[in-house]
């Protein structure tokens, strides 16, 4: 489980070396055009490896 991080952030990365870029990017695309919130105090995402 891991936060809405800010693009090009090492937690971000972090996170792409876990589901792949192509995924966060399109997982990324989906908040934003949904309103999520970022930061600490935003919204979350449960991310699993296939």
């Amino acid at each position: 489980m891991t936060n809405f991080h800010l693009p090009k952030s090492t937690l971000m990365m972090l996170v792409s070396a876990l589901i792949g870029y192509d995924k966060v990017k399109e997982i990324y695309a989906h908040a934003i055009n949904s309103e999520y919130r970022f930061f600490s105090y935003g919204d979350s995402s449960l991310l699993f490896k296939k």
